[in-house]
């Protein structure tokens, strides 16, 4: 499965701003700067989040983005759905009924076998990232960076 880099920026921008102190707006500058992402772009990806529930968005020169709900209820699906969209990643085109080697209809009455596969396969993968929420993603985070963190998000909380 091809994902898009606004999932990964998204993935890791979400699993920032859950360690962000209670209460602190996490600027869109600041995860621009940290990550050394286009802001415009980053926008737009934020702006999807909070279409979904992810992020809520506060404006004003204190604003900022904050989790929509607790990171443990925030699935890495919710994140690939709010930035790729959830249609599914193969549409059979019943190739099997075309060309020369063409089979009748009543033969296609059931989807192929390559059709099912890949459904499976999507459908798994689709399993994984619904058992996996922002907070499973903070846990992953080295603690090293974790500290990084914290010291640098203390700083944003000062300001």
């Amino acid at each position: 499965m091809k994902m898009s880099q606004g999932v990964e920026w998204m993935m890791h921008s979400t699993a920032l701003i859950a360690q962000t102190p209670d209460g602190a707006a996490m600027p869109r500058r600041f995860l621009a700067e940290h990550y050394g992402l286009p802001e415009p772009y980053l926008a737009k990806h934020l702006k999807a989040l909070v279409r979904a529930g992810v992020l809520t968005a506060t404006p004003g020169p204190s604003g900022g983005f904050r989790l929509g709900r607790p990171a443990e209820s925030i699935t890495l699906l919710d994140i690939v759905e709010a930035i790729e969209g959830s249609s599914p990643p193969f549409a059979c085109l019943e190739i099997r009924q075309q060309g020369t080697g063409a089979l009748p209809p009543e033969a296609c009455r059931r989807p192929c076998g390559m059709s099912t596969l890949v459904q499976r396969a999507h459908q798994a993968w689709q399993a994984s990232l619904r058992e996996t929420s922002v907070a499973d993603l903070v846990k992953t985070t080295p603690n090293s960076v974790k500290r990084a963190n914290k010291a640098k998000l203390a700083q944003l909380s000062a300001r």
